[in-house]
């Protein structure tokens, strides 16, 4: 039986007047709760709210059922030697990088790239023996004036290579990207 104004009896159904702290009597923790489903577990170690996956630490190399595996393209959490790059990934586009610098190439292009030198050490053979062709026959037409606009298109050439190898708009032989 219900009696206006007893303590019990509790008009507003979230709970928010009377009992003290606002709870109510019969369940141990404040709040909203509804009748039937007690707070209880929410926060313990073992619990799993129903419908959705558990949360917290995963040993790596462990996944559950239908989860994905985070960081599972760079062998199972941060910081893992990857076997498919071993020098590296590219943090904007996570292609893996190349064992070659594109400093070192870079430099060797601006400073000997009429030899070749900077193709030849990212390992574009084709490129660097073209521009150290171009410079022997250049160096021996030379003395007819036929070769010196030849030695300037390669001093041009290999100034302009050397630049885009230090932005990393040049790619080694396999097609990587060089690191920095």
């Amino acid at each position: 039986m219900s009696y206006p104004g007893h303590p019990d009896q509790n008009p507003d159904p979230y709970g928010n007047q009377g009992h003290g702290q606002g709870q109510q009597p019969g369940y141990p923790q404040s709040g909203y709760q509804q009748p039937g489903y007690p707070q209880q577990g929410y926060g313990q170690q073992g619990y799993q709210q129903p419908g959705y996956p558990q949360q917290g630490y995963q040993q790596p190399g462990f996944q559950q059922p239908g989860q994905p595996q985070p960081y599972a393209a760079y062998g199972g959490y941060p910081g893992a030697p990857d076997a498919g790059a071993p020098y590296g990934r590219d943090p904007l586009s996570g292609e893996p990088l190349s064992d070659k610098s594109k400093l070192t190439a870079g430099l060797l292009q601006i400073f000997l790239g009429t030899f070749g030198v900077g193709r030849f050490y990212i390992g574009d053979n084709t490129i660097g023996g073209i521009q150290l062709g171009l410079t022997i026959v250049g160096f021996v037409t030379a003395i007819f004036l036929i070769g010196l606009p030849i030695l300037l298109g390669v001093s041009i050439w290999a100034l302009v290579d050397g630049i885009m190898m230090l932005t990393g708009s040049v790619r080694d032989a396999n097609g990587l990207q060089l690191r920095s």
